[in-house]
């Protein structure tokens, strides 16, 4: 930047300025100059005097976000020797700050993972991490933060690796993946009643899950599914818990679509998850929506994964038709957003059956599909005192337009007379029905989500 290399002092002000300054224009002058600083070479240098001087959280912010930011998109101005002397800058930094803020262990969480994806000298950096901070109680936390956001960032757009070095990335992690699993099960096992280990420790295994690296068999028989489970059906979880165990497990049914391959833990997710009817029914008599929501993702996203066993082999061992039971339920909710979250399942469901074009198949899920039209159609339905007609573009009025799609592709199942039912409710202009093969141009993309 023009001027030469800016002073601490004067970064401090910029800083002070852009988050305190009560002139708009002195924030604007504050961010350009410091976006400026963030682009020149300068900024390696002074955000780590920064992050040594532990000045304020707004500074160390600055620099952590600046730190995060370089190693992103300017890691090429580093010279070979001093990645090395970086690496070992950031993992001091980290844990000197770990009790400041949250969100700069978050950014000094991910330069770490963006560097050590970049590093290519940097041999085995999960090994590296666990040996350094896994026998200090106090590091945990951000340590876990590490590992979570280590496998996100494999498939960052921002980051300049190419295929060769993504493959080895995913394979050093592959290897390590199991250790991972294990630290994890023991940060489960002694956090006791501290639900934010919890949830960091669900939200960390649920980013392996994403990254596809997690050993089936080992993942199978792993005490941390039985923990996540035990979440899920007790009472008194919280919200923010529940949610992250959610997620954790809705990971875990995307990461085994290939059931051929996954089938061990493909059996010990779909038990799992077929024990938690009578917590989704607990959640529904305490009103709780939050939970209700939660319960309805899981229940879809199982039904997706096992969608082509329950269509191939419906009735028979994980084609099982309990899965599509648990959806009626959540469709008897009377929030309709809860049942809107099954629709793209029901989608799918419909295309599956019209491709095959089997009498016989058709009759063993035309019962479903008829259940499935009726619970739309009373949500689909006015209050008594609505006045007017529905506008298209609120909430319920999109609703009662999805309503009206979904319909259309799964009519053939049952015959056009069930479309007086929920297709006429869903329409502003009364029953429109057309069958699938008429429809088939307007699939929504939804479905090949």
């Amino acid at each position: 930047m023009e001027g030469g290399k800016p002073t601490l002092p004067l970064v401090y002000q910029a800083v002070q300025a852009l988050y305190h300054d009560p002139d708009p224009a002195g924030k604007e002058r504050a961010s350009v100059w410091l976006g400026e600083l963030q682009r020149s070479m300068y900024a390696w240098e002074i955000s780590d005097q920064l992050l040594q001087l532990k000045q304020d959280v707004e500074s160390c912010y600055f620099a952590a976000q600046t730190m995060k930011m370089k190693i992103q998109t300017s890691f090429y101005e580093l010279p070979p020797e001093t990645h090395t002397s970086l690496r070992d800058s950031l993992l001091s930094h980290i844990q000197n700050l770990k009790d400041l803020s949250p969100i700069i262990v978050t950014q000094l969480a991910l330069a770490i993972a963006d560097l050590a994806l970049q590093m290519a000298s940097w041999k085995g950096c999960v090994h590296t991490l666990i040996e350094k901070y896994s026998n200090d109680v106090s590091s945990m936390p951000f340590l876990i933060e590490i590992l979570t956001v280590l496998p996100e960032e494999v498939h960052s757009r921002s980051l300049r690796i190419g295929a060769n070095r993504r493959s080895e990335i995913i394979e050093d992690l592959a290897y390590y993946s199991t250790t991972v699993v294990t630290l994890l099960v023991t940060c489960a096992e002694k956090s006791g009643h501290d639900e934010k280990m919890l949830i960091k420790v669900f939200r960390c295994l649920g980013s392996w899950f994403n990254l596809g690296v997690l050993d089936n068999n080992f993942m199978a028989s792993n005490q941390l599914l039985m923990i996540l489970f035990q979440v899920l059906q007790r009472d008194e979880t919280s919200t923010n818990l529940h949610e992250a165990a959610s997620d954790c497990v809705c990971s875990a049914l995307y990461a085994i679509e290939n059931l051929a391959v996954h089938m061990p833990l493909a059996m010990q997710l779909f038990q799992g998850v077929l024990s938690l009817e009578t917590a989704y029914h607990m959640a529904v008599a305490r009103e709780d929506l939050d939970k209700v929501l939660n319960y309805c993702r899981i229940f879809t996203e199982l039904s997706e994964t096992f969608l082509e066993m329950t269509v191939r082999t419906p009735g028979q061992g994980m084609g099982d038709l309990r899965t599509l039971e648990l959806l009626l339920i959540c469709a008897g909710h009377p929030q309709y957003e809860v049942v809107e979250i099954s629709f793209n399942f029901w989608y799918r469901l419909g295309e599956n059956l019209y491709k095959m074009n089997d009498p016989a198949l058709h009759r063993v899920f035309k019962p479903y599909i008829q259940r499935l039209l009726h619970s739309l159609a009373r949500h689909c339905q006015l209050d008594p005192d609505h006045e007017g007609v529905p506008e298209d573009t609120d909430d319920f009025g999109e609703f009662r337009m999805r309503v009206s799609d979904l319909v259309k592709d799964v009519i053939f199942l049952v015959g056009s007379m069930e479309c007086a039912g929920a297709g006429s409710v869903a329409s502003r202009d009364g029953p429109h029905c057309r069958s699938l093969h008429q429809h088939r141009a307007g699939w929504r993309d939804e479905r090949s989500d």
